[in-house]
């Protein structure tokens, strides 16, 4: 009962989103073409956190395909830390990880297994607090923090300025070639406090843009 309320209310929001963003011209355009918001919600917040590992710096049909094989490893469901401790480094890079990121989900998951990592602390706290506190584990950086804030803890107003599908997205929604910092944040400004939901929306409708 509590999740399905959890999920009713989060439908809610994201309406209310969609409602505040189509105020924008162009950003309504790519609304009417992508249709009604779909942001997954992934309830187990260590299972949202290791996502963002695998998907850092590849396509998302590499990531997806990549989080596939990982959980094809543990009999196609998403592992507990102790199962995770189980496997190698090799078996692990199996899936299509590199050494590196491999080594990454096997930190994470013994912080979490010892509990040096406790997620619930997460919730009640502000975005730039938990981004703090993510940073400081070998392997996340701001990107993945912000990724776990959108998909773990489902925050509606997360820019992530260093994500370049948004930055592309940006450049042709707006005609600029190279968009600054401050330029993003300027035209972001105006969706605030769904500057998640936006995202999410530039990033589907990127290849409509010639229809803007």
């Amino acid at each position: 009962m509590a999740k399905q309320k959890r999920n009713s209310d989060h439908t809610k929001k994201l309406s209310l989103a969609v409602v505040h963003l189509q105020k924008d011209r162009k950003l309504s355009k790519i609304i009417s073409n992508v249709g009604d918001c779909k942001i997954r919600v992934i309830e187990n917040p260590f299972e949202a956190l290791i996502d963002g590992i695998i998907t850092q710096q590849v396509s998302d049909a590499a990531g997806k395909a990549i989080a596939a094989r990982f959980r094809e490893l543990f009999n196609g469901a998403f592992p507990h830390p102790e199962q995770i401790l189980q496997k190698s480094i090799t078996q692990i890079k199996s899936a299509g990880l590199s050494k590196m990121k491999a080594e990454y989900i096997l930190g994470i998951a013994k912080l979490v297994d010892n509990k040096s990592l406790i997620f619930d602390s997460f919730a009640e706290l502000d975005d730039s607090i938990v981004i703090d506190e993510l940073v400081k584990i070998r392997g996340v950086g701001r990107w993945t923090a912000e990724m776990f804030l959108i998909f773990g803890l489902g925050r509606l107003d997360i820019l992530p300025l260093g994500d370049l599908g948004l930055r592309n997205g940006i450049a042709k929604l707006f005609e600029i070639s190279k968009p600054t910092d401050e330029q993003i944040i300027k035209i972001a400004s105006k969706w605030s406090p769904y500057r998640t939901v936006a995202t999410w929306y530039i990033w589907k409708g990127v290849n409509n843009f010639k229809n803007v």
